[in-house]
């Protein structure tokens, strides 16, 4: 493989924002009086807003009772609570070994781009420093399908201006991993065996990522 482009997830790759987006969606279940089990939080890694807050719905039985008027107040609801969480982030919440790799992808003239199914991420990246080492952020309102679909990584490959033969993938999530492999692109996956088996390659931590991996 000639790597020449590098296509990043936000959460749980650059930065870990997990904890976070459960915060909040506990937040909104307790005002709403809804169900969220800790075991349901991976789960809810990688989707987008709506099809995380569909899940939660369907898994308490009340899906049929929100409008879609008001499964949307609920989101942005969620989203104001998630945004006060996130206000203090900098520079020291990028994962270990993150900031070395892309100082390493810039040097070697790789592109990047970011492909997060959140709208948050412009922000989160300024937040901590970032923005300015990515070619692209695709903003995941111009893709027709979410992750698991591999609209959103065609999407950052035609921003690129690069081929899927030339590119890779880097997920902490199934549906993420998922997209990847829809796509033809080689996925390398951040974490849990048990939850990433799909990976063209697995590494357990943001430290392991190395551009000799790939040469």
């Amino acid at each position: 493989m000639l790597l020449k482009a590098i296509l990043f997830d936000l959460d749980g790759v650059i930065t870990d924002t997990a904890d976070f987006h459960y915060r909040a969606w506990r937040y909104l279940c307790r005002r709403y009086q809804l169900i969220i089990k800790p075991s349901m939080e991976v789960a809810l890694r990688g989707i987008p807003r709506l099809a995380a807050l569909t899940l939660i719905l369907e898994k308490n039985k009340v899906r049929h009772k929100f409008s879609d008027a008001e499964m949307s107040r609920l989101c942005e609801e969620k989203n104001a609570y998630y945004n006060r969480l996130i206000a203090e982030m900098s520079e020291a919440d990028i994962l270990p070994g993150m900031l070395a790799f892309l100082k390493a992808c810039k040097a070697s003239e790789i592109k990047l781009g970011l492909v997060s199914s959140s709208l948050n991420a412009p922000k989160i990246l300024e937040k901590i420093g970032l923005t300015a080492y990515f070619d692209c952020i695709v903003d995941p309102r111009t893709v027709a399908k979410g992750k698991p679909s591999p609209d959103i990584f065609l999407k950052g490959v035609t921003q690129l201006g690069v081929s899927v033969a030339d590119c890779i993938g880097i997920e902490d999530a199934a549906s993420g991993i998922a997209a990847i492999n829809a796509a033809g692109i080689f996925s390398v996956g951040i974490g849990s065996e048990k939850v990433l088996s799909k990976a063209n390659l697995l590494l357990r931590n943001t430290t392991e990522l190395s551009l000799d991996l790939f040469n």
